[in-house]
């Protein structure tokens, strides 16, 4: 799971780099459309999605490892790295163009599953 810790780092990474990019212009009240503008919501969320998905990529590295679990992860690791790319990128996407709205069902089902793949496996056999 060592790649899901990693995951979670660089999201953590980008999530400050992105803050840092945003905190340039937040002060405008007109920036992006103002500040319950759609636009500007949506850079928000994929700011604070690289932090969320990288939390979720921590927390099931560090679950995985404490438990000492080695099978019946590989679906849920790979679901939580789809998401952790797909999700910020939806964001902004979305903040670009309204219409990739509609593609937030792949982030969403991919962390959906991924962690109920993962609450399976914890509570199973």
């Amino acid at each position: 799971m060592t790649v899901n810790l990693v995951a979670a780092w660089i999201g953590f990474l980008l999530g400050c780099l992105a803050g840092a990019a945003g905190g340039l212009f937040f002060r405008g009240e007109d920036w992006l459309g103002g500040y319950g503008s759609w636009r500007r919501r949506m850079t928000r969320l994929g700011h604070v999605s690289f932090f969320g998905i990288g939390f979720l990529n921590l927390s099931f590295a560090l679950t995985a490892r404490a438990l000492g679990l080695a099978d019946g992860l590989l679906a849920p690791s790979v679901l939580l790295l789809v998401g952790a790319v797909t999700m910020p990128l939806t964001c902004y996407l979305a903040a670009w163009r309204e219409a990739f709205a509609h593609a937030f069902v792949v982030p969403a089902g991919a962390v959906i599953v991924a962690v109920a793949l993962f609450v399976a496996r914890l509570v199973g056999p």
